[in-house]
């Protein structure tokens, strides 16, 4: 399986990346392990000798060890297929004992241990087989057995992270298709009430027009982000509730309460503004006395509350969030969904006691980065 280099970069960790840091490490491994097998000679007079000797053993591996890991690397066979490479070692792994005697030899050599006429001579495999070669063989499998668990775990991860990135993928573009449903419908919806003032009342048309493009500004720097801070979010609205209030004149009373502490918080974009509209469409604009809308925003625990309250004609009877067919509300509930799974958030849609229609959602409470970091200094 294939890894590109930030996908190494997460499974390795910034210092194994480095070739010089793998082979420092390495020789640190391979130097405790001589260090450990040689703990039980160290109480005899001549210790340094089955010290060196011990680390000539394990520094031998280490240097015959990279042998073995290119050679598996380059078998036609994947990790699932492990038998199969299992029984494609059989042969290299002899040839690879024998290669790891000789290299003994020569380190016992360098360390002052033997002599170099041990390294050519044609009967020292002969001779290590009745005094370690199958003990080397068997450390030969401990080696691979090692490097394949390694390898599992790599694939293990590998996949784990592709995995993840493709469903981030899939749930963004799920997201942006959500957003792109709710920006048409906004607009249309907006142009439409421009349309009506245009011939009747021409001033106040140019007036709901400079609001229209405050919004497109908007909605266009908010394009590639799925979140932003709620005051961002409340300044949208502001330029959609001026449209309306041109158009409904006296008749519409609109308010808002946003406490302090969650100005910054984090909501879903373009999530208040088609709730506001919902509530004067289909509660204030079929009332002929017209009538209010509320949105509150405060915090609760470790929540953002947010409500949004009109006095309009209500819900119709049988109505429910389920069966609704209207697309700002079933998008609104799909994209807090989306941001926040697994139960962290709540959006709901009922009966106002006194008359009209109450939203209600509920989100983690998580503060713009700019904020965090101010009050981290303080």
């Amino acid at each position: 399986m294939n890894i590109d280099k930030k996908q190494r970069a997460a499974l390795n960790g910034p210092l194994t990346n480095r070739w010089w840091a793998r082979w420092l490490l390495a020789a640190l491994l391979w130097s405790i392990l001589g260090l450990l097998f040689a703990m039980p000679g160290l109480s005899v007079p001549n210790w340094p000798h089955p010290l060196l000797g011990s680390l000539a053993q394990w520094w031998s591996w280490g240097l015959v060890t990279p042998l073995i890991f290119w050679v598996d690397a380059r078998l036609p066979f994947n990790e699932r297929q492990l038998g199969m490479r299992i029984l494609a070692q059989l042969l290299p792994s002899l040839a690879f004992t024998a290669l790891y005697i000789y290299v003994f030899a020569a380190l016992r050599a360098v360390v002052g241990l033997g002599g170099w006429r041990a390294v050519a001579d044609p009967h020292m495999l002969a001779s290590a087989f009745h005094s370690g070669l199958l003990w080397g063989w068997l450390v030969y499998w401990l080696i691979l057995g090692a490097h394949q668990t390694y390898r599992y775990y790599h694939h293990y991860l590998a996949s784990e992270l592709r995995l993840e990135r493709m469903e981030r993928s899939f749930s963004q573009a799920r997201l942006n298709a959500l957003r792109m449903q709710l920006d048409p419908h906004f607009l249309f919806n907006a142009l439409n009430t421009v349309s009506s003032q245009v011939e009747r009342d021409p001033r106040l048309a140019r007036r709901m027009i400079e609001h229209l493009g405050d919004l497109l500004r908007l909605s266009l720097e908010a394009r590639d982000r799925q979140e932003v801070p709620l005051a961002e979010e409340m300044a949208f609205l502001d330029h959609y509730v001026a449209i309306q209030r041109i158009r409904f004149g006296s008749t519409l009373r609109i308010e808002t309460h946003i406490a302090p502490e969650v100005k910054y918080a984090l909501v879903p974009c373009l999530i208040v503004q088609p709730l506001v509209e919902n509530a004067i469409r289909h509660g204030i604009s079929r009332r002929a006395s017209g009538g209010a809308v509320t949105v509150t925003a405060e915090r609760s625990a470790a929540q953002v509350e947010i409500r949004i309250i009109d006095d309009g004609v209500g819900l119709p009877p049988g109505w429910t969030l389920e069966n609704s067919t209207g697309l700002g509300l079933s998008v609104t509930r799909e994209r807090i969904a989306g941001i926040h799974p697994n139960g962290s958030s709540r959006f709901a849609v009922g009966r106002r006691s006194g008359g009209g229609t109450e939203v209600e959602i509920s989100l983690p409470l998580r503060l713009t980065g700019e904020l965090a970091d101010d009050r981290a200094e303080r």
